[in-house]
This record gives C-alpha cells, sequence and structure tokens, in this order.
C-alpha cells in the first residue's frame, strides 16, 4: 500500500506495524497518535483527516491509502488503545476471583483512558451509537474472547457456574461497558473504592456456581 508519492518509512518498518526494526514506529502508528491527540486535546468533532495528517508529519493520501475517512481513523485508534488495556491486564490466576479482579482492572483502564474519555465526552452522538453502542467491532470482539477464555478456566476450576462461555462472556461485557459509560453520571454516589467494589460484586453473583 506504498507508492512512490508516499513518505519514506523507517527502514525495516512494513505496513500494519509487521516486520517493524526493533523500536520502529510505524506510519500506522503515527497517524493513530496524531488522531489520538486531536481527540484528547481538541474533541472528537475538531479531529479532521487533514490535521490528523499534519501532526503526524504524512500527506493526506497517506492516510487514505489505509483508511477511507475520519470515522474509520477513530475506529482503528480504538480497535489498538483497547486491545492494548487488554493485552496489558495479565490474568492473575484462573478462578472466578482473579477473573473478575481482571475484568474489574481492565473497565477501569478503559474508564480513565484519555481516548475513551474523549469519545464518550463527545457530542457526536452517531459516533458514540457507532462504536460504543450499535456496533461490534474489533475491539469488542478482541474483548469478548479474553472474557470467555478467562470464564472456560474458571468454569474448569468449579468458581464459575455452568452456561456457554460465549454467553456468559457477552453479558460481563455488557455490564462492564454499561458501568464505565455510565461512570461520569454516579461518580459523586459511587466514589472510587465503592466503583471497584460494586462492579466485582455484580460480576461475582452473576458468575458464582
Amino acid at each position: 500500500m506504498s507508492s512512490s508519492n508516499d513518505e519514506p518509512e523507517t527502514p525495516g518498518q512494513t505496513h500494519g506495524g509487521t516486520g517493524q526494526a526493533p523500536g520502529a514506529r510505524s506510519t500506522d502508528d503515527a497517524i493513530l497518535d496524531a488522531a489520538a491527540d486531536l481527540m484528547v486535546h481538541l474533541g472528537v468533532r475538531r479531529t479532521q483527516l487533514a490535521e490528523i495528517a499534519r501532526r503526524a508529519g504524512v500527506s493526506r493520501p497517506t492516510v487514505y491509502r489505509r483508511w477511507p475517512d475520519v470515522r474509520a481513523v477513530i475506529g482503528a485508534l480504538l480497535t489498538r488503545e483497547i486491545l492494548a488495556t487488554l493485552e496489558a491486564a495479565v490474568p492473575t490466576g484462573r478462578d472466578r476471583e482473579a477473573f473478575v479482579e481482571r475484568t474489574v482492572e481492565i473497565a477501569v483502564r478503559l474508564r480513565d483512558h484519555p481516548v475513551i474519555g474523549a469519545l464518550l465526552r463527545s457530542d457526536d452522538s452517531d459516533l458514540l451509537l457507532e462504536y460504543v453502542v450499535e456496533r461490534l467491532g474489533a475491539s469488542q470482539r478482541g474483548l469478548l474472547e479474553a472474557l470467555r477464555t478467562g470464564i472456560e478456566q474458571g468454569q474448569a476450576h468449579g468458581s464459575i457456574r455452568e452456561g456457554e462461555p460465549l454467553e456468559l462472556a457477552a453479558m460481563v461485557l455488557l455490564t462492564a461497558q454499561s458501568t464505565v459509560q455510565s461512570h461520569r453520571m454516579v461518580a459523586s454516589l459511587l466514589p472510587e473504592a465503592a466503583w471497584r467494589r460494586e462492579l466485582a460484586r455484580a460480576l461475582n453473583g452473576y458468575l458464582a456456581p
């Protein structure tokens, strides 16, 4: 997906971030980093493709060769950030307690993530519906798969009740996601410790045998 008019890339680097030399920063990451900076500091509505390209130090055609529009860039950014958050929350065990602990930790990290926060604060209701409510995107599928695996491990351990793991994972995702989305609304009623405690209690109650 390159041409003679494309910007030179770091030696050893390829599209999509694969085959990079150690420490290399891909063009994709530069574009997504620029989009993240704009979303956090200017808001979602003011995040425009031309400014993304300028901040990334690439041309607009370079961005278009990777993503067709700003919404696609934001979708790729959300996928990158959510999956990175998931990967960073390492499981500490295979039982229900460890599963719930990790799920709450992921929810906290996503709740406090600057890019996710920018999206949730956005007045672009169409974008919010598309990426948070209506669309099961790559990031949510990644979360579902991780939840399914954890539930299967907990079932094998005997500390998570029987049931179709993917169905249980979907309900856990809905519970955690709605809690993250509504955090600001109830922040005065649920301080941090209570927020964590009550989310864990809800998940434990749902998953217990």
